[in-house]
Formats: C-alpha cells, sequence, structure tokens
C-alpha cells in the first residue's frame, strides 16, 4: 500500500510516502521565522504550513517516483497539537482525499512517535516500555501493541522539552531551547550546580519540571557571575537523571526488558549516553534523529498499518487538540 502522510501539528511542516513498511521519501521544513519571537507563534504557524504543503507534497511525491493517482490513501495528523496548524494540514488533506477519491485516516501524532521506533527497528516487538519525552509531553507508557497502552507516569507541569525551552530563554540562548543547552553544555561540570530532582520518591513515575526552571531563575539572578557552559551542563543533567531514573523504574515494574525513547528530546545526546550507560542490561532504542522531531514519515507508517487493517475515518472527522493516546 502507498500512503501519503502530512504532519502539521506545531512549526513543522512534513510530508512523506510510506509503502509497504518502508518511507520512500520524507520532507520536513522548519519555520526559523519564530526564532525572533522565542517561541511558536500559531497564527504565524498556520500560516507558513498552508503556504508550503502544496509544494511539499508534490516534491515528496517526485522524490519518491510516483504521481499521485498511484496513491492509494492519507494519514494526517489529527491531534494532539496548535487548532491552528491541526486545521491547515486536516482540510489540505481532507481536500486531497475528496478530490481523488482515496481514504484518509487521522492519526495521533503521540502515537505515532512511538511507531517510530519500528522504522528504527523492524524487528521491535511487543511488548516494551516507552519514553515519549518531548516539548508538549514527557510520558511513560508501557505499549502491550497496537493500540493497547497503559499509561504509567506522565508530566504534572512542565513536559521535558519545555523545561528546556523556558530554561534556554533565561540563559539567553535562541529556541529551540534543548539543542541550545546541548550545545552550551559541552566542556561544561554537570555536577558544578546542584539543581533539584523532583518527584523522586521509589517507584513515583510522576514528572515535574517546573521547580527546576524556578531554581535555575533564582541561580542566576543571585550568581552574576556563573560559568554558563557549568550551569547549562548542571540543569541539562538533572532533567536527564530524571528521566533515566524513571524509566529504569519502569522497566523493573513491568519487567520489560526492552524500552524505546520517542518525541524530540529523543535525539538529546547525553540522554542516549545516559541510558546506555545506566540501562546496559536492556535494549534500549532510540529512532534516527530525524524521526525525533515531528515528521511525516511516523505518521505515513502508522496511517499505512491502520490502513491495512480497514480503519479509516470519516471525512468530518474532527481536529483534536487535546488529543488521548489512552
Amino acid at each position: 500500500m502507498i500512503v501519503l502522510g502530512i504532519e502539521t501539528s506545531c512549526d513543522e511542516t512534513a510530508t512523506a510516502v510510506c509503502r509497504s513498511g518502508s518511507i520512500i521519501s520524507s520532507h520536513i521544513r522548519s519555520q526559523a521565522i519564530h526564532e525572533k519571537y522565542g517561541g511558536v507563534i500559531p497564527e504565524i504557524a498556520s500560516r507558513e504550513h498552508e503556504r508550503y504543503l502544496n509544494n511539499m507534497v508534490s516534491d515528496t511525491l517526485k522524490d519518491a517516483g510516483i504521481s499521485k493517482e498511484e496513491l492509494e490513501g492519507i494519514a494526517v495528523t489529527q491531534g494532539p497539537g496548535l487548532s491552528g496548524t491541526l486545521i491547515t494540514g486536516v482540510c489540505f488533506a481532507k481536500g486531497l482525499s475528496l478530490g481523488m477519491g482515496l481514504p484518509i485516516i487521522g492519526v495521533n501524532h503521540l502515537e505515532a512517535h512511538i511507531f517510530a521506533n519500528f522504522l528504527a527497528d523492524p524487528t521491535l516487538e511487543f511488548p516494551f516500555v516507552c519514553l515519549l519525552v518531548s516539548g508538549g509531553h514527557t510520558q511513560l507508557w508501557y505499549v502491550k501493541n497496537i493500540n493497547n497502552y497503559q499509561l504509567m507516569g506522565e508530566s504534572r507541569d512542565d513536559a521535558a522539552g519545555e523545561a528546556f525551552d523556558k530554561g534556554a530563554r533565561i540563559l539567553g540562548l535562541a529556541y529551540p531551547g534543548g539543542p541550545e543547552i546541548e550545545k552550551l553544555s559541552k566542556g561544561g561540570n554537570p555536577n558544578a550546580v546542584k539543581f533539584p530532582r523532583a518527584m523522586m520518591k521509589k517507584n513515583n513515575l510522576e514528572f515535574s519540571f517546573s521547580g527546576l526552571k524556578t531554581s535555575l531563575l533564582y541561580y542566576m539572578d543571585e550568581q552574576k557571575n556563573a560559568n554558563l557552559k557549568d550551569v547549562a551542563a548542571s540543569y541539562q543533567q538533572a532533567i536527564i537523571d530524571v528521566l533515566i531514573t524513571k524509566l529504569k523504574w519502569a522497566l523493573a515494574e513491568t519487567d520489560c526488558h526492552s524500552c524505546v525513547i520517542a518525541g524530540g528530546v529523543a535525539a538529546n545526546q547525553s540522554l542516549r549516553q545516559g541510558t546506555k550507560r545506566r540501562l546496559s542490561g536492556e535494549k534500549v532504542l532510540y529512532p534516527d534523529l530525524s524521526l525525533c522531531t515531528d515528521n511525516a514519515a511516523m505518521i505515513a507508517y502508522l496511517g499505512e498499518l491502520y490502513l491495512e487493517k480497514g480503519k479509516q475515518s470519516e471525512i468530518d472527522f474532527p481536529i483534536l487538540p487535546n488529543m488521548k493516546l489512552a
């Protein structure tokens, strides 16, 4: 089956084509226009998606070496995400579906992030634990099978990626904050500043990062001549310590020996190295860097799985900005 995937949940415009479980073409256009605002402006993001989607679909099909007449289905992000950006992608996909008489399916963005790991390793087997960590979500999932997920814990306030973004703003760094803090951390001492690790009682699988952000703010107010490399490295380490510890506890609770890391923060090299070191006896899988941030490859792949099972959406399906996984 040949499926076109469309992703517009936030500030990446992405299109991809999946054929028989393999991605044959994938394009991502990040919206650099938001950098000067220090965060995503929803209305601008929607306009950028509308501006580029048509040409990106055409280019993606051309790179895949197929015509639009060869498409057999369309998958598009239904949620969660920003209302305006979701509407842009869903309306475009619906128009294409109606115009070409193709089945369409709305895809859960979070679920797609989990299944991106099957693109990284097709031999991955159920069940496994997933640490889903991004700018909008920090969650631990027990993935028993497709469409069978148990939420084990999530953030009570800021997501880890949000903590990186807010921390970067405090340090005077650019947006998005995660890569900027990671860059500044190189050569810094991760033990120089004792930042707090919240909710670290044994087997508590919930997260909280708002206090960490506040601690950084107070520290920078008090330490006018702080070594920024050390501060960034210590701040990053505080986030990573919590993520890895909770993942380790989740594996023990489920008696699983396989876990995957999904979402934009999965691209962080310190997180990858720390997980490899502290979970050396377990199978730990990361998607390729191109599949960590928002992308359409994961949407097309999961969409094809569902379409092949005979599942599709009615043409009037709604966007779900607060869409849940379970």
